[in-house]
């Protein structure tokens, strides 16, 4: 598939800005931190420490490091959306969003280790996958928004969850990726779309089977069988 030039192009590794203020340091010190050691021996007191700022600084900005941590990718998601429009009204969805996940790998860069470090520590810990997967269909859900890609209802949510998961797998493979080009990278989310697309299909099927089951039957029979529904969901 061919692919412009941007996404095959060398992708260096940007240099991490200065933080400006109590919350940015927060956030970089985390960061740095999770660079060198777990997710889970990392405490608060380290992370004011590193940070240059007083607990009751650190906590009048955080409550806890995970916090920290979804502060972290909340700011991820805004450095790609202010990246602005990619220009690409005319591609189809899969391709925009190839560039759009791209592109956050490439506002990712600086921060790979501490990526991997995370990795880790969520293979070993299911609260902390949980919580980080809850964060991921959040995020998605904004970069399936930045492709053109509609995210509303069932359907929308059933899109983030798998991009959320599709996501990670590209990541897995993107922290061992040292090649300029991250030809590995790009072809694992490449495999990844396709079979998004697939996924995608069958689950707008799967969402028209009740409609299409419902037309052959008589407006009273539909009626009682919607108001069935309903009382179960209620139940």
């Amino acid at each position: 598939m061919a692919r412009s030039s941007k996404s095959k192009g060398a992708r260096s590794r940007p240099a991490l800005p200065a933080p400006a203020s109590n919350r940015d340091k927060a956030i970089e010190a985390l960061m740095a931190l999770l660079a060198e050691k777990p997710f889970e021996r990392i405490g608060l007191a380290e992370v004011a420490q590193r940070a240059g700022l007083k607990l009751s600084e650190l906590r009048a900005e955080f409550g806890s490091t995970l916090a920290m941590l979804a502060a972290h990718i909340r700011e991820i998601d805004r450095k790609v959306l202010e990246a602005g429009d990619l220009k690409m009204d005319e591609d189809p969805p899969r391709e925009r969003l190839f560039e759009v996940l791209m592109r956050r790998l490439e506002v990712l860069a600086p921060y790979k280790e501490a990526v991997r470090s995370l990795m880790r520590s969520a293979s070993r810990n299911p609260g902390l996958a949980l919580a980080l997967n809850t964060m991921g269909v959040r995020s998605q859900t904004w970069m399936l928004t930045a492709a053109g890609i509609g995210t509303n209802g069932p359907r929308g949510a059933l899109r983030a969850q798998g991009a959320a998961l599709m996501f990670a797998r590209v990541a897995s493979v993107w922290v061992d990726d040292d090649e300029p080009g991250l030809d590995r990278t790009m072809a694992t989310l490449d495999r990844g779309l396709a079979s998004a697309e697939r996924w995608s299909g069958f689950v707008d099927d799967l969402f028209c089977i009740p409609a299409l089951l419902c037309r052959g039957l008589p407006r009273g029979r539909r009626a009682r069988r919607f108001d069935r529904g309903v009382e179960a969901d209620a139940a």
